[in-house]
């Protein structure tokens, strides 16, 4: 009986465990996200907004609650601040899925938090509480300013990112038109076919042109957006296209060929600033080594000749 029940307990455990498996890796969540998986960013982002249940769990329950929370927060904060913060998440593409009024959330709760902690052990361990509790203070205030730091460091990824995509796009969007495909057919390609922050703005771009949104006015918010001086010059000459009746292919040929050329001059300005650059890690590292390793045998014939050591 004993042997009958302990084959049933495990037996019915090993079905469980086959169940659990088998809803976990054919779930229909997994299935559709594994379908969203082989989309491009245009399709995904199309596919969310028609079908909201496709987007994660933490998507659809727990940001709602978060931008709850940073709305009534955000409220206590300049206008003008927020818009600052909000523009300077945008052009670092919402770094994490944060926008404005989530990373003041994250600023103010970090400073609270580490001021509250400083507070805790100035009082727990500290002689002196009030020089302890003044550091706590700016403790908190210096870590305000740590997730700004953080953002300008995305901002700079992100903006040297579409800076070397840039003229790559021009020469398949040049490709494309010149096979018969018009400006968006083309960069609607791109977007299918690429990814990285630039097809990216340019699926943005696309979602507000197919909303009803002008072109012009469609390129002119990709270039505040980004904020790269390449891709808005980019963009003013097609806008300029567009309004004039130029040929679209020959615009795309002369700003590739422009853009290829500022590309090598920035390379070549970095190539200028390398030997700069490298005089501190050789003046801090790598030369007082050299001098040990070179001055030690002759430090110790002297000592030697002197009799200083035996």
């Amino acid at each position: 009986m004993e042997v009958v029940t302990l084959a049933l307990f495990i037996g019915g455990a090993v079905t469980m465990a086959v169940w659990s498996t088998l809803d976990v890796v054919f779930s229909e969540e997994r299935r559709v996200a594994r379908r969203l998986q082989d989309l491009s960013d245009l399709e995904r982002g199309s596919a969310a907004a028609v079908e909201p249940l496709s987007r994660p769990f933490q998507q659809r329950v727990l940001r709602p609650i978060g931008e709850r929370f940073a709305g009534g927060l955000s409220g206590l904060a300049p206008r003008g601040y927020r818009e600052r913060l909000q523009a300077r998440c945008r052009t670092a593409g919402y770094p994490s899925g944060m926008d404005g009024d989530s990373l003041l959330v994250v600023k103010a709760a970090a400073s609270v938090a580490v001021g509250a902690i400083g507070t805790l052990f100035a009082v727990a361990f500290a002689d002196d509480v009030v020089r302890a509790l003044l550091g706590a203070v700016l403790l908190g205030a210096l870590v305000w300013f740590v997730p700004d730091a953080w953002l300008s460091g995305r901002i700079r990824e992100r903006q040297d990112a579409l800076r070397r995509e840039l003229p790559d796009m021009l020469d398949m969007l040049l490709i494309a038109v010149e096979a018969g495909l018009g400006f968006d057919a083309a960069v609607t390609k791109y977007v299918r076919n690429r990814t990285g922050p630039l097809s990216e703005e340019f699926a943005v771009a696309l979602r507000e042109i197919q909303a009803g949104m002008s072109r012009r006015e469609a390129l002119r918010n990709l270039a505040v957006r980004c904020d790269v001086f390449e891709l808005s010059a980019f963009i003013m000459a097609m806008v300029q296209a567009d309004v004039f009746g130029v040929s679209v292919g020959s615009v795309l040929r002369s700003q590739s060929r422009e853009i290829r050329v500022k590309r090598r001059q920035h390379a070549e300005e970095l190539a200028q600033k390398a030997p700069a650059k490298m005089v501190f890690p050789l003046v801090l590292c790598i030369l007082p080594a050299t001098l040990i390793v070179l001055m030690t045998p002759a430090v110790i014939g002297i000592a030697r000749a002197f009799g200083a050591i035996d």
